[in-house]
């Protein structure tokens, strides 16, 4: 591992994650919930991909959204969570510069790409309940198409110039990242160069995308409550309600974590633990997506219908 006072080439440069400072002794036990989170994240949201793909009823646009949400949170997972468990389980916290870059990059661009998502998804209730007669003529499957693709593009704009970032940084011999998975402002901070621009672009980038995104998913719900207090009957008023319920549970599960983490990061100075920090982090990535599924399979009536089916059809096979 270089040490040296100056490095002239990025490829030389290896970092070493150290996990969770302070509960380095807890590690393994630490690491036993978030292991079985994962496992639950990967099986119940391929399973959800699965069923949404070989079930003709459920080529909806509501559920052509949800499959995309579960493709990121597989993907949200996956970027952070092996090597996570490696630190855990071996100690085996040394990455290169290279390798570190690529995390945080594919880390960033889910989170926005997901973010996105789920707008799009509010996006698609208020045209259930707003509209419900021209519902499946402004969300056709092309449509549906175009918005996950614009999903990405705007993602990748967004997250790119973070590599540019990084890299444009001189870096001399500070080499232990204090978390389990490589983040922007985490690289960043080893350099020995101003980093002035990579905390005004990560602000911009929070302020433009996440939290443009959920400006418009409030108002998407505002409108939505316009629309069904003025509906005369109680019991269509609560079904209309209901369709919603699952997407609400898990805006807040996805945003409520990462704005907490984003302004007690920026505002929160030493009243909160680092350790704090780094263990809801380390939760961030594998609670969401391991309860989004288990979610939307106990409040979606037709979901929960062709997980029987299928699992009736192979204890029969068995």
């Amino acid at each position: 591992m270089t040490t040296s006072s100056n490095y002239t080439n990025l490829r030389d440069i290896w970092y070493t994650m150290i996990g969770i400072p302070g509960l380095e002794d807890a590690h393994t036990w630490i690491s036993i919930p978030i292991c079985s989170m994962y496992i639950v994240a990967v099986v119940g949201n391929t399973l959800l991909l699965f069923l949404i793909f070989t079930e003709h009823s459920l080529h909806e646009p509501m559920y052509l959204f949800l499959s995309m949400l579960a493709l990121a949170d597989i993907f949200l997972s996956t970027v952070t969570t092996p090597k996570m468990l490696a630190i855990f389980w071996f100690q085996e916290g040394a990455i290169s510069f290279g390798s570190c870059v690529s995390q945080m990059f594919f880390l960033h661009f889910i989170f926005v790409a997901e973010s996105a998502i789920l707008l799009a998804m509010a996006f698609d209730r208020y045209v259930a309940i707003c509209y419900p007669l021209r519902y499946t003529t402004i969300l056709t499957p092309s449509v549906i198409g175009k918005i996950g693709i614009a999903s990405i593009i705007r993602s990748f704009l967004i997250c790119f110039p973070l590599v540019f970032l990084v890299y444009r940084l001189t870096y001399c011999g500070r080499n232990i990242i204090r978390h389990s998975y490589c983040e922007h402002m985490g690289i960043a901070r080893l350099a020995c160069d101003s980093i002035q621009v990579n905390i005004y672009y990560g602000v911009i980038v929070a302020l433009f995308s996440t939290c443009l995104d959920v400006v418009l998913i409030i108002i998407s719900y505002a409108l939505i409550l316009c629309t069904v207090f003025r509906i005369p009957s109680q019991d269509a008023r609560l079904k209309a309600l209901g369709t919603c319920g699952s997407h609400v549970c898990v805006i807040l599960l996805f945003y409520t974590p990462a704005f907490f983490s984003f302004f007690a990061h920026r505002f929160g100075g030493h009243s909160i633990p680092l350790h704090i920090h780094i263990l809801l982090a380390n939760l961030y990535v594998v609670v969401p997506p391991a309860l989004n599924p288990i979610i939307y399979g106990v409040k979606t009536k037709q979901i929960q219908e062709k997980f029987i089916q299928v699992f009736s059809l192979s204890k029969k096979f068995c």
